[in-house]
């Protein structure tokens, strides 16, 4: 599922071409992704003007002159890919759609936006953009981790008494929106806070450790174009490469990369997803 990082670098990659310009064609080949589409989709879309592109915890929102918002999830598999060609200094026809491209929005700039999704677990719904509080995939959502209201007080609050393990609490989206397995490994991982401590257990002085650690990981993610490890790809179809600076995740057997650590990486499964980590330098 990508996280914060990899739906980021794919908001940003659209920017060029979606944000400013007319969609002028959209084209909706199947009436479902894992969710049915709104109603009339296509023609909403159509001739309306994209305001700006937004990001909230792991989903894209395009804010259209209509005064909706196009919500967009990638779901596991989806990808937005751009074929940035001008049909008018085309001879010939564009390349026919592939098998999985489900949507696909003609700009008025020349762009052709494809959502591809070979699996079909991601998902677009229109809202009223100014019901975004209460649309039902996002109003139970936590602060943004790179936002001003994400900090070390914030928290200190929300783990307080909490009993279940850090790594659980952190993947909360109620809690922080956005975190995903990868990059709480690789927190919790430079912070030297073992993954199975209580999460209410935990210092203050070392869970205000977390946020700049978040923050930095996040951040580092991003400029690296997100994680690629089966299906993420950047709008320009190129590979992330934040996977080649794992410390902890999917390294098992591999040795601790911090200085003076002896310690070689773990894993072992919480809730159902695989954690990875040092039981030397983490505790």
């Amino acid at each position: 599922m990508p996280e914060l990082p990899e739906v980021e670098t794919v908001r940003q990659g659209l920017i060029p071409d979606m944000e400013g310009a007319l969609i002028v064609q959209a084209l909706v080949r199947r009436p479902d992704l894992r969710w049915p589409f709104p109603d009339g989709m296509a023609q909403r879309l159509e001739g309306q003007k994209v305001l700006r592109l937004r990001r909230r915890s792991k989903y894209i929102l395009a804010d259209l002159s209509s005064g909706e918002t196009l919500l967009i999830h990638l779901g596991m598999s989806g990808r937005m890919q751009i074929d940035g060609e001008k049909t008018a200094a085309l001879h010939h026809e564009r390349a026919a759609p592939q098998k999985h491209d489900h949507v696909i929005f003609d700009m008025s700039g020349g762009a052709r936006i494809s959502f591809n999704d070979a699996r079909r677990f991601g998902a677009m719904d229109l809202f009223p953009t100014a019901e975004q509080e209460t649309h039902w995939l996002l109003r139970s959502l936590g602060p943004e981790p790179l936002g001003n209201e994400f900090d070390a007080k914030y928290l200190s609050e929300q783990l307080a008494n909490k009993k279940s393990p850090i790594k659980t609490a952190l993947l909360d989206q109620r809690v922080i929106s956005g975190l995903g397995n990868i990059y709480v490994c690789e927190v919790l991982h430079r912070t030297g806070i073992s993954p199975k401590r209580k999460a209410g257990q935990i210092s203050s002085h070392r869970v205000a450790s977390l946020v700049p650690a978040i923050r930095d990981v996040l951040r580092e993610a991003i400029e690296a174009g997100g994680s690629s490890l089966r299906d993420h790809r950047q709008t320009n179809g190129e590979l992330g490469y934040f996977q080649h600076s794992f410390a902890v995740y999917d390294q098992e057997g591999q040795p601790c990369s911090k200085p003076g650590c002896a310690g070689v990486i773990a894993r072992i499964v919480q809730s159902g997803r695989s954690t990875f980590y040092c039981p030397s330098c983490q505790r």
